[in-house]
């Protein structure tokens, strides 16, 4: 199991046996994690078909308003986090999660940068993730900077974990129900 420093900025992919509502074939970028502390997080790919501007349509949010909304996650449904995305070194995947509305605004302006706003986020206590991570609940992937360039939506689950091995690739390809078959 990768240490806490190297789970800070990965992706956690749901296995495919795990078929909670919230969490099934979903994918998580994994803003913070400690062993000590616990981790946080966004789910990636679940958009609502919204944009910010039918959340928050105030004048002063007019350059938010064409920003693609997604369910981030279970925890604190009420609040909406806005996160940038960009090319960062070495292919490496750059965010900021939990920018203000201000900072989002600025950060829309940039070229390159990707922003999307998630009503809510995945959150795990001390040792929570750990213990999933023991049983083969998520599937850990190393975020690069072509995630911004992909379809954040039901689709990116099978395309990251069929990147991932061979192996890999035939779970992403394998019915959700295989017993039904």
């Amino acid at each position: 199991m990768a240490t806490s420093t190297k789970l800070s900025g990965a992706l956690l992919l749901a296995s495919p046996a795990l078929r909670d509502g919230t969490f099934d074939r979903s994918v998580i970028l994994l803003a913070e994690h400690s062993a000590g502390d616990g981790a946080y997080g966004v789910i990636l790919n679940r958009p609502t078909g919204r944009e910010v501007a039918q959340f928050l349509d105030k004048p002063e949010f007019a350059p938010l308003a064409r920003v693609p909304v997604h369910i981030g996650g279970p925890v604190s449904r009420d609040q909406l986090i806005f996160c940038s995305f960009g090319r960062g070194q070495k292919n490496r995947l750059r965010f900021q999660m939990r920018l203000s509305a201000e900072e989002a605004a600025e950060q829309v302006k940039r070229p390159g940068v990707v922003l999307r706003a998630f009503v809510g986020y995945a959150g795990w206590s001390a040792g929570q993730l750990e213990d999933e991570l023991k049983r083969d609940a998520w599937i850990t992937a190393r975020a690069d900077a072509s995630l911004p360039g992909r379809p954040h939506d039901g689709s990116l689950w099978r395309e990251l974990l069929a990147d991932i091995s061979p192996f890999h690739r035939l779970m992403a390809n394998a019915p959700p129900f295989p017993e039904q078959n």
